[in-house]
């Protein structure tokens, strides 16, 4: 009986053992096409430990493109690079752990750390008093360069911003809440790609919908590249940073001094407009607020027009500022 119960554990650990090797060998085939397919299309910088790709085109006031959660800098280069590019300087940075960016040993993945070390970014690039434009997570990175680091910057242009801690995890995002750095990387490279393409589809359509999903999202928006276990790791690590750095967020409203703008839609699937759009915008008065009726979350791309000429005219509104600021001759 004994040699029976035994041997079922051996055949048992041996058939996980397989499997389990079977997904991570189809894991890392999947994330060598990936990356055969979108290889990096910028520069890269070491800052602080960290080393981070980037692209720096146009010409112009200078604007700083920040991403969101799971995102990479193809979300910006989609639709809004070539929309932007002509009358600005355009920056857009893969944050660290996301895109090809890949982020120093130990470091915090929390929304002030990250916007601390683009501050250093900003710095090394020699960008002055740059617009900084934040799509979703990305939004709250921007709002802490605003208060932590307001010499640095011009402005803020936020696309569909977190502005506070979200009272749940959105339904795309939730295979993405473990704490564990081993357990995050066991499901990265065993589950989280065959998972991921499963269910695609139903991920894109929260993002985008109402509006449809683009259907060049994959390849010239940067989506496949959310099949690398390296990429789970990083939206990961950013989902489940410290929670407090989002929930001071409202706290310190009024302490923001460059002017700021926020643009959302007003079907977004992610994340509530009124709780994290009006809500920033009614404490901040002098906020240029602006709500597209209809679409999602994916405004950047499914509003690029909107999202250009908004962003834009913050970027004017700091040239003006700046102007009135200059000493006469």
């Amino acid at each position: 009986m004994v040699s029976v119960i035994l041997w079922t554990v051996v055949a048992l650990i041996v058939l996980f053992g397989l499997i389990g090797g079977g997904l991570a060998l189809f894991t890392a085939w999947t994330a060598r096409q990936v990356e055969k397919t979108l290889p990096p299309r910028g520069r890269f910088i070491d800052v602080d430990g960290a080393r981070i790709h980037y692209i720096d085109e146009g010409a112009g006031p200078p604007i700083v493109l920040i991403h969101g959660l799971a995102g990479q800098m193809h979300n910006f280069t989609h639709s809004l690079l070539e929309r932007l590019k002509a009358d600005h300087r355009v920056i857009i940075l893969d944050r660290p752990g996301n895109g090809h960016s890949i982020p120093a040993p130990g470091a915090s993945a929390a929304a002030d750390a990250q916007a601390a070390l683009i501050a250093r970014f900003i710095a090394a690039l020699g960008i002055t008093r740059p617009l900084i434009v934040g799509h979703s997570l990305g939004g709250a990175i921007a709002l802490y360069l605003g208060l932590n680091h307001a010499e640095q910057i011009g402005g803020l242009a936020l696309l569909a911003p977190v502005t506070t801690l979200p009272a749940a995890i959105p339904a795309p995002f939730q295979g993405l809440a473990i704490q564990s750095p081993f357990l995050r990387r066991l499901v990265a490279w065993t589950l989280a790609t065959p998972v991921s393409i499963s269910n695609r589809q139903v991920v894109l359509e929260t993002l985008f919908g109402p509006e449809p999903v683009a259907s060049d999202f994959s390849i010239k928006g940067g989506g496949l590249l959310n099949l690398r276990p390296r990429s789970f790791i990083g939206a990961s690590r950013d989902l489940t940073a410290k929670e407090d750095a989002l929930s001071a967020l409202p706290s310190r409203y009024q302490e923001l001094k460059v002017p700021l703008g926020i643009i959302y839609c007003s079907q977004d699937r992610i994340l509530d407009p009124t709780v994290h759009g009006k809500g920033l915008a009614a404490a901040r008065p002098d906020a240029d607020f602006e709500l597209i009726e209809g679409g999602g979350h994916m405004i950047l791309i499914a509003s690029a027009d909107r999202c250009a000429a908004f962003v834009a005219r913050m970027a004017q509104r700091i040239v003006g500022a700046e102007a009135k600021l200059a000493p006469v001759a």
